[in-house]
């Protein structure tokens, strides 16, 4: 039986987001083509059908998710210090460091990002800049703008690293009064 095209990019477009989700939860190397697969419902074998390898499909979640971010950090380019506030008070809450699959990938895929090629690095310095760029616009500084990115994704990681949720809330309340701080002196 033969499917049509939309079939095709559906069922791509749900190994895509099914993929990333348990990659951003378990980590990308711990998981199987058969276990991606077996996630939407589909044996391992029609995994090639969509992708040439499991590096493809690293790089399509990579691209997908560092352009999801930008579009919800960075908006259409233009920012106010207020929207970037509350892009840092979500950005450093607590739903976000529970809900791991549906955060960022960056602090759940930046090691594996950083093994990678240097086709996926690339790609994933391309995005990063771009955020950095329009936040650098809206903060008026370059390396204050890199110092809020590059502070947000390792809060993220330290809370994700802690048991206790009072002691996860504070590493994030912690540094978010010190960016609020940071961004105010400006």
């Amino acid at each position: 039986m033969r499917y049509s095209a939309s079939h095709k990019q559906e069922t791509r477009e749900k190994l895509l987001h099914s993929s990333a989700a348990m990659a951003k939860k378990e980590g990308f190397a711990s998981v199987g083509v058969d276990g991606l697969m077996k996630a939407i419902g589909l044996s391992g074998g029609a995994f090639y059908s969509h992708f040439s390898s499991k590096d493809e499909l690293f790089s399509s979640i990579v691209e997908r998710e560092l352009s999801h971010s930008l579009e919800r950090l960075n908006g259409n380019g233009i920012q106010s210090r207020e929207r970037l506030d509350r892009c840092l008070k979500f950005y450093l809450s607590m739903a976000h460091v529970e809900q791991m699959d549906a955060g960022c990938a960056l602090p759940s895929l930046g090691a594996e990002i950083a093994r990678s090629d240097v086709a996926v690095r690339q790609q994933a310095q391309d995005w990063i800049c771009r955020l950095q760029v329009g936040w650098a616009a809206t903060l008026g500084s370059d390396s204050l703008a890199w110092a809020v990115l590059s502070q947000c994704v390792g809060a993220l990681v330290v809370a994700r690293m802690m048991v206790d949720p009072l002691v996860q809330a504070q590493v994030l309340s912690s540094n978010h009064e010190v960016l609020s701080q940071q961004m105010a002196g400006l």
